[in-house]
């Protein structure tokens, strides 16, 4: 394929020059065919390098100073806002491989890619991950309280932050893949990933606070999507169906499942009730590693591999939209939203499967989410 030339901005001549201020300032390339019709433009063109600066600055402004979101096309209301300094974990607390590396790579992660083994856990490795996941219910739990109205998610992070420093826990994500904060906040059409910014909850809105730690070796994973003010009757059928998709799903595991037939209950019951179900990311292993075998899609119809065993250790996760389930990856490289800018909810746990079905070692201390409804 042969690309048009550029044509200067006096005199209509194939051109390669580019104004450099144009140039140094990330603006609109202004191309010109020679220095002479680069002079004689100069007087009328450096007009042009005030107004779109101008533009330029009320854009950042709009996405809290991030370069990378001008001119992205968003699906729906949300916008991105300020990111704060990266929290710090004292040296005396564990950390994971990626926490040091410069590029967030999980090796111990990466040096299993494409095996499909199972991991069977010692009851040792059990009582390790319980406690994990004991540590990280205390986490979600006090971050959970701090999702009120006027409150950001960057302030949300640093509450879980220092939480999780307090049980001498690593928070997982941070530095995961250069993941730059402590827990995950996805608002409204935020599917999952969101990073927490200086952006206030506002009422109406439903927040997903999805919280990982890392203690003495081994890794929890968990969320809940929590109602902001007054939320809308449409939005908490949204909430409190997802929930009802996890518990469904979890009262069908037991020795023998296929791990793909996990999605199926999902699939029905989020149908059943007008929603669709995201097929872009799954529940996954967890213990040793925060992401391992088995993959686990929460849709119908999937092709996961393995049988569920006495001894497994996994999440179930589902993210349900209220349109459809297409997503969309912000330029952030890290958040994903709905396609359509509907609103979307998660909940997760991590169980471990037992003789009889599955232990939720990340369960609520007293009662369930779905007392709230």
């Amino acid at each position: 394929i042969t690309s048009m030339p550029n044509s200067c901005a006096k005199c209509s001549k194939d051109a390669k020059m580019q104004c450099p201020t144009c140039v140094n300032l990330h603006l609109s390339p202004t191309y010109y065919c020679s220095q002479g019709c680069f002079k004689l433009s100069w007087k009328d063109h450096k007009a042009t390098h005030v107004k779109q600066t101008d533009a330029m600055v009320k854009s950042l402004e709009k996405v809290g100073g991030r370069v990378e979101f001008i001119g992205y096309n968003f699906s729906g209301p949300i916008r991105p806002a300020a990111i704060s300094p990266r929290r710090l974990v004292p040296r005396h607390i564990g950390r994971p491989d990626h926490a040091d590396d410069p590029d967030g790579i999980p090796h111990m992660e990466m040096s299993l890619r494409g095996s499909n083994k199972i991991p069977v856990y010692t009851k040792e490795q059990i009582a390790g991950i319980r406690e994990a996941c004991r540590l990280g219910r205390e986490v979600l739990d006090i971050a959970g309280k701090a999702c009120k109205v006027g409150v950001t998610t960057d302030e949300i992070d640093r509450i879980a932050h220092e939480a999780c420093i307090e049980r001498d826990c690593y928070p997982s994500p941070l530095n995961y893949k250069n993941f730059p904060k402590s827990i995950c906040t996805s608002v409204n059409e935020v599917v999952c990933h969101g990073i927490p910014d200086m952006r206030p909850l506002e009422d109406g809105d439903i927040c997903n606070v999805d919280v990982s730690v890392y203690h003495k070796g081994y890794h929890a994973d968990l969320n809940e999507t929590f109602l902001i003010g007054n939320v809308s009757a449409k939005d908490k059928k949204l909430v409190q169906t997802t929930y009802e998709c996890l518990e469904k799903a979890m009262a069908a595991c037991k020795p023998g499942l296929l791990y793909r037939d996990i999605g199926r209950y999902i699939t029905e019951h989020a149908r059943k009730n007008g929603y669709s179900v995201v097929r872009s990311y799954c529940g996954h292993g967890v213990g040793l590693m925060l992401h391992t075998t088995p993959n686990i899609p929460h849709y119908a119809n999937n092709k996961a591999i393995g049988t569920l065993k006495v001894g497994n250790i996994f999440t179930i996760e589902p993210m349900i939209n209220q349109g459809k389930y297409g997503d969309q990856l912000w330029p952030d490289d890290w958040t994903s939203t709905t396609k359509d800018g509907k609103k979307s909810a998660q909940f997760e746990h991590t169980m471990l499967v037992t003789e009889t079905g599955v232990e939720v070692l990340t369960k609520r201390t007293s009662g369930s989410y779905i007392d709230r409804f």
